[in-house]
Order: C-alpha cells, then sequence, then structure tokens
C-alpha cells in the first residue's frame, strides 16, 4: 500500500494521548523518513511515499506511542544555530539553556581580552560549549563529563561544526583540572531529587538518570561544583548555574556560605527562577 504525503500526514492522530504536539512529531518524522524539509511536505502533499518510507514513518509513530522522544528518536535537538546528535547518553538540550548560553555571553563580553578559559561542567551533548565556542573563536572551552558517552557525543557534534576551540575531559566536575583557572565555570548540573513524581513525566523517563537526579533533596551537585570551583576561578570571575524551580534560595545560601558575591538570579522564559550566578575574588 501506498499513501500521499498529506494522507501520511493524517496518521498523526495515531500520537492523540501519547504527545501534545502530535501534528508536529508527525511531520518531524515523515520529513525525517522522505530525507527532506518541513517545507516540502507542505508544497508536495500529493508526492507519494514509498512503502520503505512509510515503514520507517510507522516505526517513529509507533515508538513515540511508546513515550519515546522524539530527539531520540530521529537522533537531532536543535539548540542556539545547530541541530545537534543526541542519543540515550545525554541530556535533550532546553529551550532555557540557550538563556544560560545568553548570559554567559553577556559576562564574557566584558573581559578586556579574547584569551578567555571556560570551563563546562557536565557537558553532555556539549550544547552549552559548542554555543560558546561558535561565539569566539578565541575563547578555549574545558568540556567536562563523567560520562564516556556523553563525551562521544559531545566530540561528534564538535566535529560536525568544526569547532576546534574544546578541550574535552573526562572527570566529575572539577577532578579533572590541575593548574588551570578560569574566567567562567557554567554548568547545568543535576538538579532533581530522587523520587521526584516529574521524573515520570515527558521525556524525562527515558534521559539519563546520571544527568538528571542528584542527592540532598537535587543540591549536592550544586553544592559540589560551588565548592570545588573555587581553586580553577581567576580572580573576579564567575560561576554559572543553571538549578530547579524550586531551589533559588538554597543555592544563593551555598554561594554566599562558599564566599560568592554579587549572587544573582534569573528567570527562564516561563518566568521560572532558573539559573543564578555568583562573582569569586581571589
Amino acid at each position: 500500500m501506498s499513501l500521499s504525503i498529506s494522507e501520511a500526514l493524517s496518521e498523526s492522530k495515531q500520537l492523540a494521548g501519547y504527545s501534545d504536539s502530535s501534528r508536529l512529531d508527525a511531520e518531524l518524522f515523515l520529513a525525517a523518513a522522505l530525507n527532506c524539509s518541513r517545507e516540502y511536505i507542505y508544497t508536495w502533499p500529493n508526492d507519494e511515499v514509498s512503502r520503505r518510507q512509510l515503514n520507517t514513518y510507522h516505526s517513529y509513530l509507533e515508538r513515540r506511542r511508546g513515550g519515546e522522544p522524539v530527539a531520540y528518536i530521529l537522533g537531532r535537538q536543535a539548540f542556539w544555530d545547530f541541530n545537534l546528535t543526541v542519543n540515550e547518553s545525554v541530556l535533550i538540550p532546553r529551550p532555557e539553556t540557550e538563556q544560560l548560553v545568553e548570559w554567559a555571553i553577556d559576562l564574557l563580553s566584558c573581559c578586556s581580552s579574547d584569551c578567555v578559559h571556560i570551563a563546562d561542567l557536565g557537558t553532555g551533548s556539549g550544547a552549552i560549549a559548542l554555543a560558546l565556542a561558535s561565539t569566539n573563536h578565541f575563547w578555549q572551552l574545558s568540556a567536562v563529563d563523567v560520562s564516556e558517552g556523553a563525551l562521544k557525543v559531545a566530540r561528534m557534534n564538535a566535529e560536525e561544526l568544526n569547532l576546534t576551540n574544546i578541550d574535552y575531559i573526562h572527570a566529575s566536575w572539577c577532578d579533572g583540572f590541575t593548574q588551570d583557572k578560569f574566567d567562567l565555570i557554567v554548568a547545568n548540573p543535576p538538579y532533581v531529587a530522587k523520587g521526584d513524581p516529574h521524573l515520570r513525566e515527558g521525556d524525562l523517563p527515558f534521559e539519563p538518570e546520571l544527568a538528571l537526579i542528584s542527592d540532598e533533596s537535587g543540591k549536592a551537585d550544586i553544592r559540589q561544583i560551588a565548592q570545588s570551583s573555587r581553586e580553577f576561578l581567576k580572580d573576579d570571575s564567575w560561576l554559572l548555574l543553571e538549578h530547579g524551580y524550586d531551589q533559588k534560595q538554597e543555592v544563593e545560601i551555598i554561594l554566599k556560605r562558599l564566599g560568592y558575591k554579587d549572587i544573582e538570579c534569573r528567570q527562564d522564559y516561563a518566568g521560572i527562577d532558573r539559573m543564578t550566578i555568583g562573582k569569586w575574588f581571589v
């Protein structure tokens, strides 16, 4: 049996009850199966979908009905100006993390020299490091992750984007540093508490627990990063952290007790307290 593009798209109803964006999901799946753009789908709705393409499309729909994230099914996720490779070894990059990158760029624009050294702790797919590395090719990035699988994905993305100003370190947080000193350390660490009901919702059940869950009600890794980063920050430099919607006060307390100054929290696009910065003076 063969179908036209428009007939195939009508099968998006199969995702009703499984996805809040069933039509968009179907468009992305069909475009991937046809190896074309979404614009092509709308321009040529009567084109025939081959049996092989239809089988691929149906396999995507079936996986989505099982709850698997679109990004993992397609192996791609849009972030910044990129279409990044992602898989089950890495957290799926979120739009709010782009705001973390924007804030980092604003901070670094105040640096008097292009010789800027930045650490991205828990780099995952490399999203933050890649965005910063592409902003200024003189900036030097150190991208750290404890997961070899995540580092493999990050390196793949850097190679695809031809970004060579990133070093990759297999370590836990700052453990891989020796005499390094950074103008900025940025991290989107695990900050979800064990047993949090949100872990059963949306894409989270499919994402790596290592990148999501932290002890001390989600604050253990934030505390460890804030503590260990002090040894590797230059004078008058910054630590920038993404955190949970209800962790603003706790993060501020952690940073203050560890000696950080000029602490500030900003909200994400949804108006949720999402990222906090602290300045470090030697």
